[in-house]
């Protein structure tokens, strides 16, 4: 049955498998166009159970435009922390001081005015506006896009030409008069959870309709694109403490991690070993002269394209040096990769917004009030 000549059934179809079927989630209780808003930026690149819990988190402290408006980006960040990417965070905090601003706190309704918010790209504005505001656009995530290129059999890579306008033109006519929010949400459902990557067409409400299901060939759609290539990197980071507090320096506005604390560290040179790295990029850094005193292991983790493993070592002031001895932990001479630094105790080093490698190293030396959870740390 071709899926063109029978787009009502197939929209019809797909609505009432959504009505029975969809997942009772946080936002589509009340649809406002905030908490709208905030599912999509945090359910970018996370798991729909992650991005639940944090959304609770969010909606306790930040429960609308203006609360969040009034926070600091510090709060912001460390609320967000864990999620990664965090110009998304950052990006939210902008769009919301902008709502306060220039909409008098009402957030806008326009597609033009909500795709001009701060971090707000074409996916984002769609979504909103269609299911907060049920206006006729698609939605096209990864999700849609495997629907999409399956039931119209797609023959091309989804995110290259012409592959990625034919999914936008076919999820465009797909979208029903007046039910926007739901079809929307039903397509992104229905790619969650039947047709993934592993399609389990049995269970399918568009099977009758799907083309590449009909020429057996479900399991070549989507075509799969160019991966990107994986690089891996070895970096060192080093805690160093002093009269029971921890240095941390906040890193520069650009880059992946802007304005998060961090311990000290860096990439390992050719020739290097972990300790030789620590101690020189500790120096570089801060001007310090710094002692390896034992390791804390490694830490493995990656983000986008890049693979890290993170060697960690607890350090000292090195004991040739005044600082040494002194009674109050001393500042750093120099700071070339950070815009602020701190001692910390590890009570306070909790409210600190952290990339996530870093929390989960503070989490391994320090335990509930502050008290070490190794031995020696």
């Amino acid at each position: 049955m071709p899926p063109d000549a029978h787009l009502p059934q197939l929209r019809e179809a797909l609505l009432a498998w959504f009505a029975a079927h969809q997942r009772p989630l946080p936002w589509r209780i009340n649809y406002t166009p905030y908490e709208v808003w905030i599912s999509e930026v945090m359910l970018q690149q996370t798991q729909m159970e992650r991005g639940v819990s944090y959304f609770t988190r969010w909606m306790a402290r930040f429960p609308d435009v203006a609360a969040l408006a009034a926070a600091s980006e510090e709060e912001v960040l460390r609320l967000w922390e864990g999620l990664g990417y965090y110009s998304r965070a950052r990006h939210v905090l902008a769009a919301a001081r902008l709502i306060m601003e220039k909409h008098k706190g009402v957030f806008p309704s326009g597609l033009e005015d909500i795709r001009a918010l701060p971090g707000v790209g074409p996916y984002t504005a769609g979504a909103v506006a269609s299911i907060a505001f049920g206006e006729k656009l698609p939605c096209v995530d990864a999700n849609v896009e495997r629907v999409v290129a399956r039931v119209f059999d797609l023959d091309g890579p989804v995110k290259q030409e012409p592959a990625a306008s034919a999914v936008r033109a076919w999820a465009l006519r797909l979208v029903p008069e007046g039910r926007a929010r739901e079809h929307n949400q039903a397509m992104m459902e229905l790619g969650a959870l039947v047709c993934g990557k592993k399609p389990r067409c049995a269970l399918c409400p568009l099977a009758a309709f799907c083309v590449s299901l009909h020429l057996g060939i479900v399991d070549q759609r989507p075509v799969p694109g160019k991966r990107a290539a994986i690089t891996p990197i070895e970096v060192v980071t080093g805690v160093l403490r002093h009269t029971g507090r921890v240095f941390v320096q906040k890193r520069l506005a650009s880059g992946v991690w802007g304005n998060l604390w961090e311990f000290p560290g860096g990439r390992v040179e050719p020739g290097e070993s972990p300790e030789q790295a620590v101690a020189r990029e500790f120096g570089e850094e801060t001007g310090f002269d710094v002692a390896v005193d034992r390791s804390y292991g490694i830490i493995r983790h990656g983000y986008t394209t890049y693979r890290i493993t993170l060697h960690c070592f607890a350090l000292s002031l090195a004991a040739t040096t005044a600082a040494a001895t002194a009674a109050e932990p001393p500042a750093p001479p120099i700071l070339t990769a950070a815009s602020a630094w701190r001692w910390v105790t590890p009570v306070e080093l909790e409210n600190l917004a952290m990339p996530a490698a870093h929390r989960k190293l503070a989490d391994q030396i320090f335990g509930p009030g502050g008290q070490s959870r190794l031995p020696g740390a």
